[in-house]
């Protein structure tokens, strides 16, 4: 009996390898190279990781050759081995880091849980995996992921301490943190010492901080942050200014890099990040914070992982709310906390034997249907098309397939199918996007096509400025042709022969910037509403140098 039981677990553990191994690669891998990089950070943090490598400077952060100070280098040295390993910059290899930081991060999930709470850590890794918001930024060439890896890693660390007070836990904690504050800067620090505290307060526990602070640990996480921060000021003596005033604290407190937000605008980004666990994932959290009550009673010490999960879940949001400066990435680290809290529930409810009410299940049924249809449909939407009788038709069917299997199944069979239920319409709806959506965001967003629009018309390309357009054309063109891309707005016109890719209808406004020069369109980008113009230098027959 004994050894059917150690068979039976091996062959439990092998299938849970096989199943994170094929989401993981099919979440976070399949089709990163169908999207160029869009956006202004993600080729611009491309663009510095090709920059340190090509220089061969690890300590500064560089664009365009001049130092860029914003962010640690967790994610560029990531991305220069990356590089490497791959045989060339690419901007897929880009995203490789992120995906890579994703996929170890749900692994530790599954460990972590597997010894503390056997039984649900199959639940906890997948459903932490299939959130919207983790798939997307865990294939985004980004510092949000290296950050909520790290983070998240230490905030279980830590947590595993408390519970069995086991010193090695705290100094991966402490590991943990050093690595989170290389990717993103004191921002980790700070979330942790936040959560700690609420925690140790709600626990009644008022010493419980203070134990924390152990000076093996501290000297851990100073060896693993000290050397870069020191190595890149003694380089940069506008480092500290720069990254800690600049980019922590200015960031936080003003409007400077105008992202402001109001402030609820953290409610629906968490409930959109969490599809599609959405409504479960509400309903964990009420549970939690309803028998809050009960758990502080209990004796200090005593463990209580979903008041610790529900803090973790809900600091981030409500400390992001306060920032004047606000990105949808920044609460990130906060939804593990969410989705490690619901499969929590899901398991409590199991060993009781719970089903999910009616209008749960129909609410939940509903929104994976959604996501269904809206997979369908994006793609006409985004090219401003009517929806063909037959989409609607498939699009119709599938929601109304998807809505009474998943209802009809929590029904019969209660929280115990959920994770595979919900996991089916996960799937199906990022295959269509990966097939529909994908190649007409990177028609619309990418500065990819455009490159190749600009290499096609003119074989080598030129010296290239941009006028009237999102910065996101910029950094890509910059990163796309490796070049830097002078802008007019910055007064950075060449005096040579050079091409202007501006908004579409913008010649009038490029004469008289330059007058006495030639100004001719030479074709454009329609997709992105974009022309291209010749612009000759000041002195006839000039050129470039």
């Amino acid at each position: 009996m004994k050894q059917n039981l150690i068979l039976d677990e091996r062959t439990r553990r092998s299938t849970d390898l096989l199943a994170l191994i094929a989401f993981c690669g099919f979440l976070f891998f399949a089709g990163l190279q169908v999207i160029g990089l869009v956006g202004a950070d993600e080729p611009r943090y491309a663009q510095i990781a090709r920059e340190m490598l090509q220089r061969g400077d690890w300590v500064t952060p560089v664009l365009n050759g001049q130092p860029w100070l914003e962010k640690p280098p967790l994610y560029y040295w990531a991305t220069m081995l990356a590089y490497k390993a791959t045989g060339g910059v690419s901007d897929w290899a880009a995203r490789l880091p992120s995906a890579i930081l994703c996929s170890l991060m749900i692994f530790f999930i599954y460990v972590w849980v597997r010894h503390f709470r056997r039984g649900m850590q199959l639940d906890a890794a997948l459903i932490t995996a299939a959130s919207a918001i983790v798939i997307g930024f865990g294939r985004s060439a980004s510092t949000d992921m290296p950050l909520t890896a790290m983070f998240t890693a230490a905030m279980l660390c830590w947590y595993g301490w408390y519970s069995n007070q086991n010193q090695g836990w705290l100094l991966a904690f402490y590991l943990f943190t050093g690595v989170g504050t290389l990717a993103k800067g004191p921002v980790a620090v700070l979330l942790a010492g936040l959560i700690i505290v609420i925690f140790a307060a709600l626990r009644r526990d008022w010493r419980l901080f203070l134990r924390t602070l152990w000076p093996a640990g501290i000297l851990l996480y100073l060896a693993v942050t000290l050397p870069w921060f020191v190595a890149v000021q003694r380089a940069n003596p506008e480092f500290f200014r720069t990254f800690f005033l600049q980019h922590n604290v200015e960031r936080f407190s003003t409007n400077l890099y105008h992202h402001a937000q109001p402030f609820w605008f953290y409610l629906p980004v968490a409930l959109l990040a969490l599809v599609p666990w959405t409504v479960f994932v509400i309903v964990a959290l009420v549970d939690a914070v309803r028998d809050w009550r009960f758990s502080v009673q209990q004796p200090p010490g005593v463990e209580d992982l979903r008041t610790y999960l529900t803090v973790w879940f809900l600091l981030p949001i409500a400390f992001f709310s306060l920032s004047q400066s606000k990105l949808p990435g920044y609460i990130l680290p906060a939804i593990p906390a969410g989705t490690i809290l619901l499969a929590d529930f899901v398991w409590r409810r199991e060993q009781q034997a719970e089903k999910p009410s009616a209008w749960l299940g129909m609410l939940h049924a509903l929104l994976s249907a959604a996501m269904l249809v809206a997979a369908l449909i994006v793609p006409f939407k985004l090219l401003k098309l009517a929806l063909p009788r037959n989409v609607i038709i498939v699009a119709a069917g599938l929601g109304i397939t998807a809505i009474v299997a998943l209802w009809f199944s929590l029904r019969m069979q209660g929280y115990r199918v959920l994770r595979f239920i919900t996991l089916v319409p996960v799937v199906i709806t990022f295959a269509l996007l990966l097939r529909g959506t994908a190649p007409i965001v990177n028609l619309l967003q990418s500065v990819r096509p455009v490159e190749a629009a600009i290499h096609e018309r003119f074989g080598q390309i030129p010296s290239i400025a941009v006028y009237d357009v999102p910065p996101s054309v910029r950094y890509g063109l910059a990163f796309y042709l490796d070049q830097p891309i002078a802008s007019y707005e910055k007064n950075e016109a060449p005096p040579f022969d050079h091409l202007v890719v501006a908004a579409s209808g913008v010649q009038k406004e490029l004469e008289y910037r330059l007058p006495g020069r030639s100004v001719m369109r030479v074709g454009g980008f329609a997709p992105q509403h974009l022309d291209f113009y010749v612009v000759l230098g000041k002195a006839s027959g000039q050129a470039k140098p």
